[in-house]
C-alpha cells in the first residue's frame, strides 16, 4: 500500500496480496476475498485443509473490511435485540426499558462480552456464565461486569436483589452455563430472556466448553484427545438444550442468537429441535433472534452502520456523534427513537475499544444523510477523514440461512445471490474497499457476506458515491426481502419507489389470494 498510487487497486485473496493492478480513482482502492471455496469443497474439513496449506483464510466483514472496532458493534446489536425481545415477549412498552427483567446467557469473549454491557444499557439485570476466568477479569476491569461469583446460589441471589430494586446489575458467573441453567430450572428461578453466545460455529474446536470439565481441562483435551472432547461437547449440548426446555416450560423466552447453537444441538443428535425433524432447512422449534426479533428491523432496512475517525482524535468522534444525533428524528419511528438514545449516550457508556469508532443502526435514508453530513464536515476541515462501513450483519450484505436470511421464507434463504450482488454493486459504484467472505459469524459454508469501506475525503466525488452506493448497499437487501413477500420490506420498497430521487425502481411482488389459487386448481384437475 505504501507503493500504491491513485490509478491502482490492491487485490487481496485470502490474506495474500496478489498485487497492484491498473484502475482509476473511481474504482475501489482495495478488493478482498476470504475463504471462498468451490461448492464441492465448501465444508469445514476441506476448508481447514486449505487453511493449513496457507491458501485460504477465514473471513468476517468486521475485521475483513479493515475496520474492526471491538465488541462495540455487538453491544448495539444486543441492545436492539434485548429491547425488542422485551417488547415482544415481556410486555415492555415501546418507549420503556427492561428494568425489573432478568437476562441470562453465556460467553464473555471478544464478541459475547458485549452482553452484560448491552443488558445494562437496556436497564435489565443479567447473569452471564463464563468458564475462562481471564475473560471475566477483562470485562470486570473494563466496567462491563459489576459483580463476579463462582457460586450458583450467590449469582441467583444477586440477580433477584437487582430485579427487586429494578437495578441494571450485570453479574458474571464463573462456571458452566449448563450448571447455571439446571440450577435455575430446579429452583424455578424466573428468567425472562435467555440465549447463548458461545462460539458454536466452531463448537468442536474450543468454541464451547462442555459441562463437567473446567477451562484448563478443556484446553488439554483439545490438544491431546480430540475424540473424547467432541463426545463431551455433544453430551453437554444435549443437557444444555434439556435445561433450556425446562426453563421455557416455566415461562422463559429463549432465542437462538445466530451463533449456530441450535444447529450444533441438532448435529449432536437432538433431531427434535428441527422443525421438520430431518434437517435444518426449515429452521428450529425455538425462535431465532433474527427470525423473531431482528428480521423485521432488517426488513425496514435498519442495520449496523459504522464509522472510524482516521485522525484517531477523540474530539473528532465527539463531533461525529453530535452530527449523527442531529440527523436523527426520534419521532420518525421506534427504531430512530432507540438510535437517538443510543448515540446520545454513546460516550457516557464508554464503548470505544481501540480505534475512535462508532456504530449506529440506521436505514438507507439515515446512512446517506449522516454520510453526507460527515463528508461536508471533512470538506470544511471540522474533522479529519472518516472511514464508513458496516457489519456483515446487515439487510443486504449477507446470505446466511441460520441468521441474516433466516426470515426469508420463499426457499432462497440458502442462496448466495444477494451478498454477491452487494459486493459487485459496491465495486461498480466506487466504494473504497469491497470485500466478499465465506463464514461470517456462523461458520464456513454457512454464510457468504459482502461488505465495503468508504473513505470520506470531503470531495464532491465522494458525495456522489454516497448517494449511489450507500443506497444500493441497503436497498438491495430490502428489495430482496420485499420479493420474498416480507410485509415490512414490501411497504418500505413501495414507499422508496415513490419517494426516491435517484430514479431507482424496485420490482414489487404481486400478492395472490390462496383461496383463488385453490379455486383455480379445482378447475384444472379432476378428482
Amino acid at each position: 500500500m505504501e507503493e500504491m498510487h491513485e490509478n491502482q487497486t490492491l487485490v487481496v485473496q485470502s490474506g495474500h496480496p496478489l498485487g497492484l493492478f491498473k484502475s482509476s480513482p473511481d474504482n475501489p482502492r482495495v478488493i478482498i476475498t476470504n475463504g471462498l471455496m468451490v461448492g464441492l469443497y465448501d465444508n469445514l474439513l476441506d476448508w481447514e485443509i486449505a487453511a493449513q496449506m496457507g491458501v485460504t483464510s477465514y473471513g468476517q466483514m468486521t475485521a475483513g473490511g479493515w475496520m474492526y472496532i471491538g465488541p462495540q458493534g455487538i453491544v448495539h446489536g444486543t441492545y436492539n435485540t434485548l429491547l425488542n425481545a422485551g417488547r415482544k415477549m415481556c410486555r415492555v412498552a415501546d418507549h420503556g426499558n427492561l428494568a425489573g427483567l432478568l437476562f441470562v446467557s453465556s460467553g464473555l469473549g471478544g464478541m459475547s462480552g458485549a452482553q452484560p454491557k448491552a443488558a445494562k444499557i437496556t436497564g435489565a439485570a443479567s447473569i452471564t456464565a463464563e468458564v475462562d476466568y481471564s475473560r471475566i477479569e477483562t470485562r470486570h476491569r473494563q466496567g462491563w461486569v459489576d459483580l463476579v461469583t463462582d457460586s450458583l446460589e450467590q449469582a441467583v441471589a444477586m440477580a433477584q436483589a437487582a430485579i427487586k430494586e429494578k437495578k441494571n446489575t450485570s453479574i458474571a458467573f464463573h462456571g458452566n452455563v449448563v450448571d447455571l441453567l439446571e440450577y435455575m430450572a430446579a429452583k424455578r428461578i424466573r428468567v425472562d430472556l435467555l440465549t447463548d453466545q458461545t462460539s458454536c460455529h466452531v463448537v468442536h474446536d474450543g468454541g464451547y466448553c462442555p459441562q463437567g470439565i473446567d477451562f484448563e481441562e478443556r484446553t488439554r483435551l483439545l490438544a491431546t484427545d480430540r475424540k473424547r472432547f467432541i463426545s463431551l461437547v455433544d453430551k453437554s449440548l444435549k443437557r444444555h438444550i434439556k435445561a433450556i426446555g425446562r426453563l421455557v416450560d416455566q415461562g422463559t423466552f429463549f432465542f437462538d442468537y445466530g451463533n449456530a447453537f441450535l444447529k450444533s444441538v441438532f448435529d449432536a443428535g437432538v433431531t427434535e429441535v428441527s422443525k421438520n425433524g430431518m434437517d435444518a432447512k426449515d429452521g428450529f422449534v425455538y425462535p431465532s433472534y433474527f427470525e423473531d426479533i431482528m428480521g423485521p428491523i432488517f426488513d425496514y432496512g435498519y442495520g449496523p452502520f459504522r464509522w472510524v475517525c482516521l485522525s484517531c482524535d477523540p474530539t473528532d468522534l465527539d463531533r461525529t456523534d453530535q452530527a449523527a444525533m442531529e440527523c436523527i428524528d426520534p419521532a420518525r419511528c421506534p427504531q430512530d427513537r432507540d438510535n437517538h438514545i443510543w448515540i446520545r449516550d454513546a460516550k457516557k457508556n464508554c464503548l470505544v475499544v481501540g480505534s475512535q469508532a462508532r456504530i449506529l443502526y440506521s436505514d438507507a435514508q439515515g446512512r446517506v444523510t449522516i454520510a453526507l453530513k460527515f463528508n461536508e464536515m471533512v470538506r470544511k476541515q471540522e474533522i479529519g477523514p472518516v472511514l464508513l462501513g458496516r457489519d456483515h450483519h446487515d439487510p443486504g450484505g449477507t446470505d446466511s440461512p441460520f441468521r441474516e436470511t433466516a426470515n426469508i421464507k420463499d426457499g432462497s434463504n440458502v442462496c448466495a445471490d444477494m451478498a454477491t450482488h452487494c459486493f459487485a454493486g459496491n465495486a461498480a459504484r466506487g466504494m473504497s474497499l469491497v470485500a466478499l467472505h465465506n463464514g461470517g459469524g456462523t461458520g464456513i459454508a454457512k454464510a457468504i457476506n459482502g461488505g465495503f469501506g468508504l473513505v470520506l475525503d470531503g470531495s464532491k466525488r465522494v458525495d456522489e458515491i454516497i448517494e449511489s452506493a450507500m443506497t444500493w448497499d441497503v436497498m438491495g437487501g430490502v428489495a430482496r426481502r420485499n420479493w420474498s413477500r416480507n410485509p415490512n420490506a414490501m411497504a418500505v420498497a413501495a414507499r422508496y419507489n415513490l419517494e426516491n430521487t435517484n430514479k431507482d425502481q424496485i420490482t414489487l411482488p404481486f400478492q395472490v389470494e390462496d383461496s383463488l389459487v385453490a379455486e383455480s386448481m379445482k378447475g384444472l384437475f379432476s378428482d
